[in-house]
């Protein structure tokens, strides 16, 4: 239920590339985050990498959210992952989720590790809804804070083993 007292209606993403005309929007969303907000050298250095993905979504050509990944050989990992306030909770970051998640497979890359702040209760609820479990505690894992952070990992299941758990 949302607590504002006023139902949000789902928005259908278009989820996408990110461009670097994006930025601004990205980064217009990005601020919110304080004190963890990344800048945009921050976003650009990380985006050089070529085994860095980042992708927006958009809703009625507006960029409502985003996500940073990075492809190692058996696990994506997610980076930086944010939806605009305004389109929190009307299933956004549920749309960026399963995006990532359709990329896994049992033949190449099996997980999704991200590390979540452990002052931030709606992204580790966000995530464990979505399948997500908390693996470890990473002691003062975050340098701008020294807050410690929950290793979440998505695993992923086979559809035949889908099935078995479904009729076992």
């Amino acid at each position: 239920m949302n607590t504002s007292g006023t139902f949000k209606a789902p928005c259908q993403v278009h989820i996408r590339w990110m461009i670097r005309r994006d930025m601004p929007q990205v980064l217009e969303i990005e601020s919110s985050r304080q004190p963890s907000a990344w800048t945009e050298d921050d976003f650009l250095r990380v985006l050089r990498q070529r085994n860095c993905i980042g992708m927006v979504a958009e809703c009625d050509d507006r960029i409502v959210g985003y996500m940073i990944y990075e492809l190692n050989k058996y696990k994506l990992q997610i980076l930086n992952f944010a939806v605009h306030e305004e389109f929190r909770r009307r299933s956004v970051a549920s749309q960026m989720a399963s995006k990532l998640i359709g990329k896994l497979s049992s033949h190449r890359r099996t997980k999704i590790t991200l590390f979540v702040r452990e002052s931030n209760l709606s992204a580790q609820l966000f995530f464990r809804s979505s399948g997500f479990k908390a693996m470890e505690i990473a002691h003062d894992h975050f340098e701008d804070t020294g807050e410690d952070a929950y290793v979440m990992q998505y695993v992923h299941k086979d559809p035949v083993e889908k099935r078995q758990l479904r009729a076992g």
